[in-house]
């Protein structure tokens, strides 16, 4: 039984038993895996903070034929957003921490509902770790979460146009098509604009699911 080792998002955990956790990770070049990290919940020597959301490292796991399942090993993170929130917060108490950390759950979540089991998708990972290092260079969350929504969707080859959007809608896109997600804070767009992109995005997005995401809902509680 080989062990696999390669750069992984982590998305999500679960409790498993009493000392264990499911871990489901989005790997570079093996597609969406489902693990279970032995006693990560007794003992955070062996995983530490590895297995927060949106965490990128080097994994290592075994993995049989026929099993649902694979036993990761270990987890060598090299970035974490909530890391990079962390230490903004302990610096400065910045607001919108809280919305940012919200963030960091909604945007696993949507890789985890798109990502397929097994199946290689380099481009969604890529997208998902440029978004990892935009939040950690301190790139403006909401911008951030537009730009994810419009590639995310493109990338599925769902994104449908709102023949309604604004003027200044359609140009904030035009800009997300040809830049880096590095360059959005240079990018001029209104908190309206935004918000008007961020409805359009909801929308399409619930319409493909067929659901709200929870982390969405989540999202919309902390601003009340």
């Amino acid at each position: 039984m080989p062990l696999y080792t390669t750069d992984a998002l982590i998305l999500r955990t679960y409790k498993l038993g009493e000392s264990d956790r499911i871990v489901v990770f989005l790997t570079r070049d093996r597609g969406k895996k489902r693990g279970v990290a032995k006693n990560a919940r007794q003992s955070r020597r062996r995983f530490g903070g590895a297995l927060e959301p949106m965490t990128c490292g080097r994994v290592g796991y075994m993995e049989r034929e026929r099993r649902d399942l694979v036993s990761l090993h270990y987890v060598e993170p090299y970035r974490s957003p909530l890391s990079a929130i962390g230490s903004a917060a302990a610096n400065a108490a910045a607001d919108g921490d809280d919305v940012a950390l919200g963030h960091v759950g909604y945007f696993a979540e949507l890789i985890d509902e798109w990502a397929q089991e097994a199946d290689p998708n380099e481009t969604l990972f890529r997208l998902g770790a440029s978004i990892v290092d935009a939040m950690c260079a301190g790139v403006p969350i909401e911008r951030l979460a537009r730009y994810f929504e419009y590639w995310l969707l493109r990338l599925q080859g769902v994104y449908e146009p709102d023949a309604n959007l604004s003027d200044e809608a359609l140009a904030f896109l035009a800009s997300a098509r040809h830049v880096s997600p590095y360059a959005l804070g240079d990018v001029a767009v209104s908190a309206r604009t935004l918000g008007e992109l961020e409805q359009a995005h909801r929308a399409l997005i619930a319409r493909h699911l067929e659901k709200d995401l929870k982390s969405a809902r989540v999202l919309r509680e902390m601003r009340r």
